[in-house]
Order: C-alpha cells, then structure tokens, then sequence
C-alpha cells in the first residue's frame, strides 16, 4: 500500500434494475408507517443514528438491527409526508394544506430555499401556472455550504443565486416513484443533467443529494427535500483527474501500456454510481477489472475492503461520481501468484519461500497454485508441495471433468476437475497465475488401482476372481474407472460350493466383476446429496448411488488410484442374485466360394466369382492332402482334431482395399470322383509324359506354380473345342487370407500354391 495518494473510485451510470412503479422509497416508507401505528394513525417510524442528525425511514433490516452503519440508532415517530397533527387528537389524523410550490417551501420547513426563491424572483414562477419538481435543500443543507459559495451566491442573487435555484428544478412533477435508478433529467438552469439513483435500501438521491423528505404535492407540482445544496456540474471524471495536482501520481500511473497498470485502474472503477448516503451497511460491488470490493461505512466514514480509506466523497461529474481514498487498491490480477495467499494459506506460501520454490516462479510465467489451508498440513503431507504447483495458469472457469495437471514436482496429478467436486474453496487470478484453495492435501496416484487392491489384504478373494475370470489384466490398462470393491467380509456369507460354483461359471464371474466397474471416476463428495445418480457399469446394466449405493453401501472414504476411485462395499450373505446376467453370443457365418479350374493344352486359367465382400477361411489338421481317386470308386475322410492355424498372404496388385477378415472351423467330408488329368501345359515345356513321370516319384510333396494370362483367351473358337474333356479339380485350401472387398481376374496376375500329397 502506498499511503496518502488519493485515488478515486468511479462509478459509472449504466446501472440496471430500475425502481418499480411500487418504488423501494414507497415500500419503506409504508415499513415505517407499519412501526408507528401504534403511536396513532399517519406516524411514521425513523431510526435517528445516535450523535447526529441523520434520520433515516426505517427498513426492517436496520429496524432489528438497531443500527445504521454500525452506529446505534434511536426511533422518532413522527407524521408521515403529507400529514400533520391537531391538538388533541392522537397521531396525525390531518392531511396537510395543499399549495403553490412556494407555500409548500413554507409547509416542510425549508424556509432558507423559500428566502432564497423570494429573493432571486423565483416566486412569481413557482407560484404561478406550470408544472415543477423542486428538490429543495433543507434549511441545514445551506448552513453546510461552503461560506464562501454560499456569500457568492447571496452576492448575486439575480443572476448566481436564480441559476442555482433553477439547477435544482425540473418543468414537471415527479414523484419518488417516477425516479427511477439511472435516470438523467434536464434540470431548468441549461438543461444541466441530474443524476438519479434508486437504491433497494430506499434511499433516493439527486446528484448524491438524499431525498429526506418526499413527494409533499403541490398545486402546480411537487417538492422534495434533499439534505445538501447542488452545485454546478461541468466537468467530466477525466477533467478533474487532469485539473487535480493531487492526483498526478494517478496520472502517472495511467500512462503505462501495460496489462498490470490496466488492472490497477480498473480496481478502481465499479459497474455502477454508488454515492456514500446510500451506504447503510457493507455491500459488495463488483469493479471493472472483473473482481469484487466491499464498501460499507463506519459511522459518518467510507470503508473500502473494511478499511477507513475515503477522505473525500460525492465529488459528482457530469459522467459519474468521485471518493478520493488514501491508499491503493492492488487487485489480485496485478499480484504475483505466489502473493495471491490470504490468511488462512499462510503456511503455504511460507514453504514455497523457505524451500526456495518462490524463486523459481518466473515473472513472466504463468503458474497455477493449489494452496491447502493451514489446517490441511502434517508432517507427513510436506514434501507433497510440489505437486501443488502447475507450470501453467489455469482459472476456475478453465478446470473440466477428467483435465490431467502437470505438476512441477513430479508425474501427472489427478483429474483435478474431480478434486474441485471434494474441497475446493474459493479461487484467484493474479497477473502471472491463479491460487485456489483447498481443504486437502493432494496426492497424485502413483499405482493402478490394481496394485493398489492388491496391497489390502482385505481384497484377496475379489483379487483371485479377478484372475479366475481373466479381468486381471483389464484392470490394470490405462483409463479412468470407478471399481466398487467388495472386501473379504463380502464373501462370508457364500459357501465353499457356492464360491466354486462361482468360480466355475466363467461367464457369471466375468458378468458379476464388470457389474463393480464403471467407466469415468466418480468422486464420493462428488454425488449431489439426497439426489438418485444412475452409473452404467462395465456389465451392461446401471446401478443407483444415492450418497451410498441401493445395493452396494460404502463404509470408508475414497482412495484415489492412477486409474480409479475404490468404494469398499460390504453386502453380508451376498450372492449377487440382483445383478442382471449378460450372456453374449456369437455367430460367425462364413461363405465358401471354391474356384473353378478348367486344364486346357496350353495354359492353367483359374476362373474366381465373387458376391460381394466374401472371405475363405477353413481351418483342417496337418497338411492338407490330395488323393487321386480311381474313376467310379467313391472315397470319404474325416478330418478330426483341432485345427493348426497357418496363415498366408495373398498378393493382389492394384490399390488394396479392407475386408473383414473372420474365423470359421468346421469339418469337412471330401467325396468325388477320380480326378482325371490331360496333357498340362506351360509355355510348351510339360508333357503328359513328363508330369507322369513326376508323380511316380516317391516324393511326398509337389508344389505347381501356375500364372494366370488373359482371360479373353477363351473365347478363341480353339481352345474352346479344347474344353470339351475338362473335369473340374475340388480342392481343399490351407487358410488364406484375401485383402480387398472384390477383384477382377482379367486384370490381375493371380499366384495359387497349392500341395499334393501321393497316397
């Protein structure tokens, strides 16, 4: 804080929530008028701040207070505006006089503005034809004005005193209820605007000037009391800043470009005209920098943030409204971070200083703090700081659901959005990071919540079900889960056949184990209270939680894993009859499209048809074998045993294109006739001599490459004749995989590998 240096807070007029045609003024008027019926008909109640002549209608909030900025009050019953008493008779049961605003000057005791009005010639005008609203300051209100305006004004009450007395007034009648909170009106004395505020609290001001008396009528208008004289306004906030030398050190500090200096003036200006008569109590008001201060008063004094700062108020502009103030308001965003501690962090920031982290903290960095309240810290939680500072500003609007927090002491911490759900209290931006403040200390998971089971002892049984129903691994993959863990206790209520029985179902256990898992973490404080959350499991089905579970209760807190959120559960006699089973069943239908090979003299021409998308796959025992077949004599095998898988690739030139690849084991019965062969040749090189000769051999193996050509050679009249004595080969292929949704023969060289075996 710098000490002595006037800075003003400004208020703007561009205030919203204007009075209703039931004003506040009215509404607290009738208050008072509630108070004082006892006292006899039309009196009104004021609460009197002790020591002083402020009188104040009285709200119900100050009314059991029985204080006024922290001052005690007294009550004062008097007639309520428009009334008067007659001797004799209790309260105030007669309506005052109606007359010419002149005379009703006279009626409400501001004799020194009637004077004035006489002098200045202004009674003619006022007693005469129109339509006025005369803001009338009390005959106190002149003896407060500065001596030297005022014997100015009686110096020249022609000209001076006439103008001040027509800024003062408007050519129409307006009641309290017509004043509404913002609104500007052209005064007679050159249109000269009036300010207009009305505040929830009931106070009505003019230029700053509280209305103390309202709405007395008059024949030709209206007349309220205000309690200070107006004086002329011409000047913009700006003009008077410049024409201060009190306020060159502001000056100076406006002149920076800089987002800080930005800030620091900000601070300083509210979102709305606050003038000091209308503060009755500590209210908080939000500035343009975006953060809040609270202004309340102390007696006849302007506190700013609880401090007594305001040495000069109510300096009224022609855009706003002044309080020169002592000190400077530092904003959290022109703070550095790690200056951004209250009172209740400063074991925090003493740390981040005695372990030397401050230093680290560049000006020109961005960091985000999580500060712990002094309370949260033990000896065992210290080294932890580090994981409480974040190489990145992040504020509270930026923290989302699952949001992973680098810390600049170690690994990745939690979501830190699931973090905010337990003990987050309240947060700040400063100008090279943010603080919030929590009630914990906060621990970053190291493990998964697998190892972390697996470290209680009092999760063995649900830890060997794991592995039983082959989860044990799942449950240790990266992710973010909610495992809803039941202990040993959850078991003693099933038997040894039970439990085997269990065990021996793999498709219950696995149903039973992902019915405990959910996706995302959940955070115990992170339920709304007394409201039903429906969590879908890992299983399928859904489970309620209402603070605990209908069926899963929970009896210790949360333990936070690298991947999950553990809730011990103990259901006592549980067999889990209430979970819903999911049996998953799966067909595979595999088509088989066997290709159709002609042997022609000349070359080998597979001829392939597809439909569509289809895959081959059959899946035989050992080797696939050929047997030939004498003519006329039928041959059944059949293949047992389970399959060896082998793969091959098929290799299509071209652009490739995907397919789904499936797996189908099936037996197969292999019926046929001999297959009979003719002359086979390739390029002119095998003669049916020759391929004889190969196959006596003892050989158990003969692998035939055959490439195919055009196909457009089947068309030639020739080669058709030669087609008249083909016998079509069956052949059972190893597994084969084909990469594509579908392929042209006539466009592609295609490679077949295929075995004989002699019997």
């Amino acid at each position: 804080m710098i000490p002595f240096l006037p800075i003003f807070s400004l208020l703007l007029l561009c205030v919203v929530n204007p009075a209703n045609s039931n004003s506040y003024y009215d509404k607290v008027l009738a208050h008072s008028r509630i108070r004082g019926r006892d006292q006899g008909p039309n009196v009104c109640a004021l609460q009197q701040i002790l020591g002083t002549k402020k009188k104040y209608f009285s709200s119900c909030k100050n009314w059991y207070q029985g204080a006024i900025c922290g001052k005690k009050t007294t009550v004062l019953y008097e007639c309520c505006p428009g009334y008067m008493r007659m001797e004799g008779m209790k309260g105030c049961p007669a309506v005052m006089p109606i007359d010419h605003v002149y005379g009703t000057l006279g009626i409400v005791g501001a004799t020194t503005t009637q004077h004035y009005s006489d002098v200045s010639k202004l009674r003619a005008e006022i007693e005469g034809k129109g339509s006025y609203t005369y803001f009338a300051p009390s005959n106190e209100a002149w003896e407060n004005l500065d001596s030297d305006i005022r014997k100015g004004l009686e110096s020249n009450v022609n000209v001076e005193l006439l103008n001040a007395l027509h800024s003062h007034m408007v050519d129409k009648r307006m009641l309290t209820k017509d004043l509404k909170n913002g609104m500007v009106i052209p005064s007679m004395y050159n249109n000269l605007g009036l300010f207009i505020n009305h505040y929830p609290n009931g106070v009505v001001t003019v230029n700053c000037a509280r209305i103390i008396h309202g709405n007395q009528v008059a024949t030709n208008g209206v007349v309220h009391v205000i309690d200070r004289v107006l004086t002329q306004i011409g000047t913009s906030i700006q003009d008077f800043i410049e024409g201060e030398d009190e306020l060159s050190s502001f000056r100076v500090i406006s002149m920076f470009q800089n987002e800080a200096s930005f800030s620091l003036l900000k601070y300083h200006i509210l979102n709305t005209l606050q003038c000091s008569e209308a503060i009755m109590g500590g209210a908080v008001f939000e500035t343009m920098e975006g953060n809040t201060i609270e202004i309340g008063c102390e007696g006849d004094s302007i506190t700013i943030n609880g401090v007594k700062m305001v040495n000069k108020k109510d300096i009224v502009t022609n855009n706003g409204v002044i309080h020169l103030i002592d000190e400077v308001l530092i904003p959290d965003s022109a703070k550095q971070v790690t200056e951004l501690g209250g009172k209740q962090q400063t074991t925090f920031t003493d740390l981040v200083a005695q372990l030397g982290l401050a230093s680290s903290l560049k000006p020109d960095g961005e960091y985000t703090l999580l500060a712990p309240v002094n309370n949260a810290f033990s000896d065992d939680t210290l080294i932890m700081l580090q994981n409480h500072i974040m190489n990145i500003k992040v504020a509270l609007n930026e923290l989302y659901n699952g949001q992973i927090l680098e810390p600049i002491g170690g690994p990745k911490t939690q979501s830190l959005r699931d973090i905010t759900y337990l003990s987050l209290l309240r947060s700040k931006q400063g100008r090279n990071g943010a603080i919030h403040a929590f009630r914990d200390i906060i621990t970053p998971a190291d493990k998964s919540f697998h190892e972390k089971l697996k470290q209680d002892k009092r999760f063995s049984i649900f830890l060997s079900l794991l592995e039983a129903a082959d989860l044990k691994d799942l449950l240790s993959q990266p992710g973010e889960w909610t495992l809803f863990a039941p202990t040993n206790d959850a078991f003693k209520g099933m038997t040894k056949e039970e439990m085997s029985i269990l065990i021996g179902d793999k498709n219950a256990l696995q149903n039973i184990v992902l019915y405990h898992l959910t996706p995302g973490v959940f955070i115990g404080k992170g339920f709304e209270p007394g409201v039903t959350n429906i969590l879908k499991t890992s299983q399928g089905s859904k489970i309620y939680v209402k603070g605990v579970n209908d069926t899963l209760l929970v009896t210790m807190s949360h333990v936070m894993s690298l991947n999950t959120v553990i809730y011990f559960q103990f259901v006592r006699g549980s067999t889990f009859k209430e979970i819903p089973m999911t049996v998953y069943t799966t067909k595979i239908i595999t088509k088989v499209v066997e290709p159709k090979i002609k042997v022609i003299q000349g070359s080998l021409q597979p001829i392939i048809k597809t439909e569509g998308p289809t895959l081959t796959k059959l899946q035989i025992e050992g080797e696939p074998e050929f047997k030939l077949i004498k003519e006329g004599e039928p041959r059944t095998e059949i293949i047992h045993g389970e399959p060896i898988i082998k793969t091959y690739t098929k290799i299509i030139d071209g652009v490739p294109v995907e397919i789904t690849e499936k797996q189908t084991r099936e037996e197969r019965i292999i019926t046929g006739p001999e297959i009979k062969y003719t002359r086979v040749s390739a390029g002119g090189g095998e003669t049916e001599e020759t391929l004889k000769k190969l196959l006596q051999k003892e050989v158990s193996k003969v692998t035939k490459f055959i490439e195919g050509g055009d196909d457009h050679l089947f068309e030639d009249e020739d080669i058709k004749r030669l087609l008249q004595g083909d016998t079509p080969v069956k052949k059972i292929q190893a597994k084969k995989r084909v990469q594509g949704k579908c392929f042209d023969s006539s466009n592609v060289s295609v490679q077949i590998f295929f075995n004989i075996v002699r019997s």
